[in-house]
């Protein structure tokens, strides 16, 4: 792709999410999803390979329903009290319809099914871009509604944790891997957002953090499935000793930065005298350990092939830029001691 359009995309998928920031008004809101949406689809779909271009169809599509029920929702609000603005979304209809409406977008359970067999079909630069700069004006809308005492909202959540640690279980591919690590972190997100949206917005930039130096680091060693991965220690020794513990720090496992966000949320919700939903919250991210915990095993425990084409991605050296991986490894494990800094920050 020419240095001149990817420029062009780059700024207008910027805008999109910047136009959908700022704007107070929904009609607004919809033209900066809908111009966020076009310019990633180029994106997507420049490797031209079968499977990429089937995956851009499946998000056009997804992203094209999802936007033109918030539109109809919008509408539909402005039609019952007379208000285009976003925080008078009063109407319990139109509220609904939008809230189903962005839960597609992001790709929360039960509309999640999209999302593994998209992030399935692009490179992993790209699904990147999808798994952490896509939720971000998403996320502007929905702390801006903020449904109250919504049962919805709490069911969304939990069937997210539930479904995200349940269908990675079986994946042999990273990327789906990854896309239900998604769905689970953003089910901890949706819980606590009637409650606490500054809590929120601190687990969207943990996972965003966490997520980036995952997928730096399977971009480093050109790696799709977990079979792939044995031959990373020849290759990066000690980004592979650390992999554990990124993978751990995703988990939500103390002392690693994955950790504070868990902690809050169930500390929120004990207060919030829901102990049920976080008892279930807290089993369901067991079931997300399990499959990071053999992501693990398989780095760092298991023997690569010695055959010829087993080894020869060892003589190779990488020339990709690696101080963006180290950056947020960094982040990703020693994060957890500004804990009390990040919540006052985002308290403001």
């Amino acid at each position: 792709m020419s240095p001149f359009i990817l420029s062009a995309l780059l700024f207008a998928l910027g805008l999109g999410t910047t136009i959908t920031f700022s704007s107070s008004h929904w009609l607004l809101a919809w033209m900066g999803l809908e111009i966020n949406t076009l310019a990633i689809l180029p994106l997507m779909a420049q490797h031209h390979h079968p499977r990429a271009v089937e995956a851009t169809t499946k998000y056009f599509l997804t992203q094209a329903t999802a936007a033109a029920t918030i539109l109809f929702a919008s509408t539909t609000n402005a039609w019952l009290t007379g208000q285009w603005d976003i925080t008078q979304m009063t109407h319990p209809l139109p509220t609904t319809m939008l809230l189903l409406a962005l839960a597609l977008k992001i790709g929360l359970a039960p509309m999640h099914t999209w999302l593994p067999e998209i992030l399935q079909g692009l490179d992993l630069t790209t699904g990147l871009i999808l798994s952490t700069w896509q939720k971000l004006a998403p996320f502007a809308l929905l702390i801006q509604v903020l449904p109250n005492n919504s049962t919805m909202v709490i069911m969304l959540g939990l069937t997210s944790t539930l479904v995200g640690g349940w269908g990675g279980l079986n994946q042999t591919q990273l990327r789906k891997i990854l896309a239900y690590s998604s769905i689970a972190h953003l089910g901890w997100m949706i819980l606590i957002l009637q409650f606490s949206p500054s809590l929120t917005l601190l687990t969207l930039f943990t996972y965003i953090i966490m997520t980036s130096s995952l997928f730096l680091l399977f971009k480093l060693n050109k790696a799709t499935n977990i079979n792939t991965l044995a031959v990373s220690w020849n290759k990066f020794p000690v980004l592979t000793s650390l992999t554990p513990l990124l993978l751990l720090s995703l988990g939500g496992l103390p002392p690693l930065t994955g950790f504070l966000p868990k902690w809050l949320i169930l500390q929120e919700l004990t207060k919030q005298a829901l102990p049920l939903t976080a008892t279930i919250a807290a089993l369901t991210a067991l079931l997300s350990l399990y499959f990071y915990l053999r992501l693990s095993y398989a780095l760092t425990l298991t023997l690569s092939p010695n055959n010829l084409t087993g080894t020869s991605p060892w003589r190779f050296s990488s020339h990709q830029l690696t101080l963006p991986a180290s950056i947020f490894t960094t982040l990703t494990i020693l994060l957890l001691p500004l804990t009390p800094a990040a919540t006052a920050l985002l308290a403001l």
